[in-house]
């Protein structure tokens, strides 16, 4: 058995104003800072061993600010998905983007404009935590510093029991703990 710590990347300013920020190497602003620090302030954080995080600075800071003075380990297939010609715009920017529109009307489950393929992204981010979940030892505790996309692919492939995508979405600087076990995710503790 093996405890996992999911836990979305501090707010950045591209968060705040509802941007497609993907892929874009945005750092925290002062308000995901404060975040973060707030959450080490609580110490509601359970111990944990190893560290992992996605290799975009939003979420290599709050990896740092979360355990200061320990390592951490990058996984680069755990970057945030590629939104392409979306990237960087609101959806009120897009409402008349007719790529947009199909997208969405799509479930956005098309292929994203310019961007990544959406089931390549899902598998991308499940299959990279697979990677990095089969190299730790048994009876050891993990954070992952990710995505919320990303965290969204990991827990619709591997949680029980099962739900859909976006029931996984979580705010900035929030987090789950699951137990690994059995091939599968049991989360015991859900995002305030």
């Amino acid at each position: 058995m093996k405890k996992i710590l999911l836990i979305r990347h501090g707010m950045t300013q591209g968060n705040a104003e509802k941007r497609y920020i993907g892929r874009t190497d945005e750092p925290l602003c002062p308000a995901g800072l404060a975040e973060a620090k707030a959450l080490v302030a609580a110490k509601t954080l359970p111990p944990v061993g190893v560290i992992i995080s996605s290799p975009l600075l939003r979420c290599r800071q709050t990896a740092e600010t979360l355990f200061p003075g320990q390592e951490f380990r990058i996984a680069d297939d755990l970057a945030e998905c590629d939104f392409g010609h979306f990237e960087g715009r609101t959806a009120s920017d897009l409402a008349v983007d007719a790529e947009y529109r199909q997208w969405i009307d799509s479930g956005c489950k098309e292929p994203i404009p310019g961007g990544e393929d959406v089931t390549a992204f899902l598998g991308r981010s499940a299959d990279a935590f697979s990677r990095e979940l089969l190299a730790l030892p048994e009876n050891s505790a993990a954070a992952f510093v990710i995505h919320g996309g990303v965290i969204m692919a990991i827990l619709e492939r591997y949680a029980r029991p099962k739900h859909s995508y976006y029931e996984y979405h979580l705010g900035n600087c929030k987090y789950y703990v699951c137990l690994w076990k059995d091939g599968s995710l049991e989360i015991t503790e859900w995002p305030a």
